[in-house]
């Protein structure tokens, strides 16, 4: 039996869960998220004990894969509407920055235009430092959301504008990522 599908989800207070048939929907005052349910899995909703239990409805691979993976996108889901999911990321380079216009995210990494990104919706970003002060003070900035997903998705886009490169470690990355830094090429005197 699988360790994590096993564990009940506690719904914490002013969560609403809402099951139709295969179709899950959790929602607070912050935010609502929803999920359509695979049929290898089987989830109920004990309104008195405020928990969600997942079961399967096999013994097959699949059926043991989907029942951690269920219920770890139930307990991701109920964390999002109450607490939300936040990614911090980092850009280093002389002349980088980042901006807001309405709802388009421009970054400036080095290329002849800025690149424009649209904000998928539900995702918020927070600039807390819009441009970087020689190669030594960093922009920073984090993407923030109900759906870790979808927080995830589109941090990971934007780091893959422009990735750290090994060398002076220029570019997008998480501010927790440690970069790999090489050694330039080294000259000789010619005599």
């Amino acid at each position: 039996m699988s360790r994590i599908g096993k564990k009940p989800v506690s719904v914490p207070q002013g969560v609403k869960v809402e099951l139709d048939g295969a179709h899950l929907k959790v929602s607070s005052s912050a935010a609502a998220l929803s999920v359509d349910l695979r049929p290898e899995v089987k989830v109920e909703y004990d309104q008195k004990a405020a928990q969600i239990k997942v079961a399967r409805r096999g013994e097959t691979r699949l059926h043991r894969a989907l029942h951690g993976t269920t219920r770890a996108l139930i307990a991701n889901m109920i964390h999002g509407v109450t607490q939300g999911f936040k990614k911090d990321l980092q850009i280093y380079g002389t002349g980088y920055n980042v901006k807001l216009q309405g709802n388009n995210f421009m970054v400036s990494v080095g290329f002849a235009r800025p690149i424009s990104l649209p904000l998928p919706e539900g995702i918020k970003v927070d600039i807390k430092t819009p441009a970087t002060r020689g190669n030594d003070v960093p922009a920073e900035f984090s993407v923030v959301g109900a759906d870790k997903c979808r927080v995830g998705q589109f941090a990971a886009a934007v780091r893959s504008l422009r990735p750290p490169e090994p060398y002076l470690g220029k570019g997008i990355r998480y501010a927790n990522e440690h970069v790999k830094h090489k050694a330039g090429k080294a000259f000789a005197s010619g005599t």
